[in-house]
């Protein structure tokens, strides 16, 4: 079975107020592209398709057009799980009739214990749950996300064909795995994922809920992460999709890319050269961009002069100056107060205070003194 492994859609995300749909519209459309183009038997979605549990009316209505593009258009069938920004509720209307068309989507965890069949694999969806769900079904106690999941896991191997490979589609942390800023995290009470070695009888894991390819060092338990960038920390990620082979002799897993339409860039500059032609027309003005100013003197009316010339920033911060261990070229204890703090100020910032500047030092510390007396 050849299958395209994607997941983390979060369709109606906004990145710092700025609407994602028609990027996101893009980089589903790379996806078909790329499901096309490796002639694969289905797609996997493994959870978050919505950003929110209760999605904006664009949202549902570009992910229903786009399942039916790929499903009822395209043929392909779809296997698909709920993920912790879902609502599984929502998520599940109409799902009885779905799998008439081979759209498969688990929301409940009584769901996932009866593999969709292929001729020589078979797909096991668990989607996002908490332990209460697991408490309700087994009728158990259970004080750790890891011993519910031993539990659930060991009911799905009473189901393995031993001549089919089997293939476990899920949304949760496992451990070993790295976070970026943008996923929202699986603890709930000190309930954190699980260990990579409760997956290891499965042929291959295709994961959800961390945006990096890379947040997790496995060969067959992977995270696709999210077609797009979702956050500054995810500026320097590769995003695409991972085409697996899979069957009970056979593996392989490849990844191919997807250029986001519009990138994530930091930018450290001055203000005067980020208003400079010469140095604006070099780099991608439309991209969304986090912007390091290095200087220090307030900049009047800084943020409507920067968006005319750059349509998409995040965010503007002042440069942070990283500091040095130096030996003091006096005793601390025998500097007066201003040239002390002169000192460490020139130490800090690699500059000398400006006349206001040691204005309002001198006064600050006269009015330390005077409250003292």
């Amino acid at each position: 079975m050849r299958f395209l492994h994607t997941a983390d859609w979060h369709i109606g995300k906004k990145l710092h107020g700025y609407d994602l749909l028609q990027e996101q519209e893009q980089a589903i459309q790379q996806i078909r592209q790329i499901a096309a183009t490796e002639a694969v038997d289905a797609i996997v979605i493994a959870g978050d398709l919505y950003d929110r549990t209760v999605p904006a009316t664009d949202a549902v209505e570009l992910f229903n057009k786009w399942i039916q593009q790929l499903n009822l258009t395209d043929g392909w069938p779809l296997l698909a799980i709920s993920g912790n920004h879902d609502s599984p509720i929502r998520l599940e209307t109409g799902s009885a009739w779905f799998s008439q068309s081979e759209f498969y989507l688990r929301t409940k965890l009584a769901e996932a214990f009866q593999p969709i069949e292929f001729p020589d694999t078979q797909v096991f969806l668990l989607p996002y749950f908490e332990p209460i769900a697991a408490r309700l079904y087994f009728e158990q106690e259970y004080k750790t996300i890891q011993a519910a999941i031993t539990d659930v896991l060991a009911e799905m191997k009473q189901q393995f064909d031993p001549a089919k490979a089997h293939v476990l589609v899920t949304h949760f942390f496992v451990s070993g795995s790295s976070r970026t800023d943008s996923e929202t995290t699986l603890t709930i009470g000190g309930l954190d994922g699980i260990s990579l070695s409760a997956l290891a009888d499965f042929d291959y894991v295709a994961l959800g809920h961390l945006h990096g390819k890379d947040a997790l060092k496995a060969e067959r338990v992977r995270y696709s992460g999210s077609p797009l960038k979702y956050s500054l920390s995810e500026r320097t990620q590769q995003k695409g999709v991972w085409i697996v082979d899979v069957g009970p002799d056979h593996f392989d897993c490849q990844f191919r890319e997807i250029t986001p339409p519009k990138d994530i860039q930091l930018v450290t500059a001055s203000f005067q050269e980020l208003l400079d032609p010469a140095y604006y027309e070099l780099i991608q003005r439309d991209a969304f961009l986090a912007i390091q100013l290095t200087d220090r003197a307030v900049i009047p009316n800084m943020m409507n002069r920067l968006r005319a010339v750059y349509p998409y920033i995040l965010q503007v911060e002042r440069q942070t100056r990283q500091t040095q261990t130096t030996t003091l070229a006096q005793p601390v204890q025998q500097l007066a107060p201003p040239a002390l703090f002169q000192q460490f100020f020139t130490k800090a910032t690699n500059e000398t205070l400006t006349a206001t500047q040691s204005d309002w030092l001198a006064r600050g510390l006269a009015a330390i003194k005077e409250a003292e007396q």
